[in-house]
C-alpha cells in the first residue's frame, strides 16, 4: 500500500485556519459545561466527567480527544483526561481564567455576527445591527444575563493586562483617577492597590456599577474609591487629575469618540491627563491581536482599533494633544494626552 503523501505546509496551514471555528466551538462547549472545573482535583474518565457536568459521555470523550490534540486537556495512558496549563485557563474563579471571555466571545450573538461578516464587508453595515436590528450595547441592556457575562468577560481578559498597565505608568502622580466605562472596576482596583495614595472613581451605567460590589474587586479599598453612575456621552465626573478609558474608544466611531474625549477634556482639572488604554496598531505584517480585534469591532460595533496617527487626529478634534504612547508588557498601550 503506497504511503500517504504529506500535505504541503501551506495547505496544512490554510486548513488549520479554515477549521479554526471548530476549535472555538469545542472550547465554548468545554467552558459552558465547566469541564476544566470538573478536572480541578485530578484526571477523570469521560464517563465521570459527563456525569458531573450533565452531558453525553461518548461525545464528551470525542471533544476532549480533539482538544487534547491541540494541547487543551491531555489524555493519560489509562484513558482519563487531565488539565494542561492551557486548559486550566478555562477554570472559573482562578487567576488568569479566560472562561468568562470564552463564554462571551463565542456566544450565539457574537457567533452570528461573525457569520454575517460578508454582508458587512459588502455593504458597510454593521453585521450585528443587520442581524439584531439594534446596536450591540442596546442588545446587552435588553439581555441582562448576557450583559453580566460581558462585564465578567472584560475582567477575565484583563487579568494579565491590568497588572502590566499598573506597572507601566506612574499613576501615583495623580490624586484622583476616574475610570470611564470601567465596568466592574478590575483595572481601577489593580491600580489603586499599587498606588496607595491614589483615590479612584468607577464610572459606568447604573446596572453595570451595581454589579461591581458583587465581583469583590474593591474589597479593602472602600476608603479610597467611589462609584458614580451615568452615560459617558452626556457627562463624566468633574475635577479629577486623570480620566482613564480602557477598551472604550475602540467601540465607537470617530464622532462619538470625540464626544467622550471632549467631555473628559472639559471635566479634568488643570494639568490633567486623558489616558486611552487600547491597542495601537503598528505597521507591518507581524502577528497582531489588535488587528484581529479590529475586525471584531467591524462585525459588532461602529468602532475600530487605531494607529498612533489616528489617535493623534482623534484627540486633536477633542481639544487634546497626544503626548506619548506608553507600551506595557501586554499587547495594549497607554495613549497619554493633555489639553491642547
Amino acid at each position: 500500500m503506497p504511503k500517504t503523501r504529506r500535505r504541503p505546509k501551506p495547505q496544512q496551514a490554510m486548513l488549520d485556519l479554515i477549521t479554526g471555528y471548530w476549535l472555538s466551538q469545542m472550547i465554548f462547549v468545554a467552558a459552558k459545561l465547566g469541564i476544566a472545573d470538573a478536572l480541578a482535583k485530578g484526571p477523570k474518565t469521560p464517563a465521570a466527567i459527563a456525569e458531573q457536568v450533565g452531558a453525553y459521555a461518548p461525545f464528551v470523550h470525542r471533544v476532549l480527544r480533539a482538544l487534547a490534540s491541540v494541547g487543551v486537556f491531555a489524555e493519560t495512558a489509562n484513558g482519563r483526561f487531565r488539565l494542561t496549563p492551557t486548559a486550566a485557563t478555562l477554570r472559573s474563579g482562578v487567576p488568569g481564567s479566560l472562561r468568562d471571555f470564552a463564554l462571551m466571545i463565542i456566544d450565539d450573538y457574537n457567533w452570528r455576527a461573525w457569520g454575517d461578516l460578508l454582508h458587512g464587508i459588502e455593504t458597510g453595515e454593521v453585521a450585528f445591527q443587520h442581524l439584531y436590528g439594534q446596536p450591540f450595547f442596546d442588545f446587552l441592556v435588553a439581555n441582562p444575563d448576557k450583559e453580566r457575562t460581558f462585564a465578567a468577560s472584560m475582567a477575565s481578559i484583563s487579568g494579565a493586562e491590568n497588572d502590566a498597565i499598573a506597572r507601566a505608568y506612574d499613576f501615583g502622580r495623580f490624586a484622583r483617577l476616574v475610570d470611564v466605562g470601567g465596568a466592574h472596576g478590575h483595572l481601577l482596583a489593580t491600580i489603586l492597590r499599587r498606588h496607595r495614595k491614589l483615590r479612584g472613581v468607577l464610572y459606568d451605567q447604573p446596572q453595570v456599577v451595581d454589579g461591581a460590589a458583587a465581583r469583590g474587586f474593591f474589597q479593602g479599598l472602600e476608603g479610597r474609591m467611589e462609584t458614580a453612575c451615568g452615560d459617558f456621552f452626556d457627562s463624566v465626573p468633574v475635577g479629577a487629575d486623570a480620566y482613564m478609558m480602557k477598551y472604550i474608544i475602540h467601540d465607537w466611531d470617530d464622532d462619538r469618540c470625540v464626544r467622550i474625549l471632549g467631555l473628559c477634556r472639559e471635566a479634568m482639572a488643570p494639568g490633567g491627563r486623558v489616558l486611552v488604554v487600547e491597542n495601537v496598531i503598528e505597521p507591518g505584517n507581524r502577528p497582531s491581536w489588535g488587528k484581529l480585534l479590529d475586525v471584531n469591532m467591524l462585525a459588532l460595533l461602529t468602532g475600530k482599533e487605531r494607529t498612533k496617527a489616528e489617535f493623534r487626529d482623534l484627540l486633536g478634534r477633542a481639544g487634546l494633544q497626544l503626548r506619548r504612547v506608553v507600551p506595557t508588557a501586554s499587547p495594549i498601550s497607554i495613549v497619554e494626552a493633555t489639553a491642547a
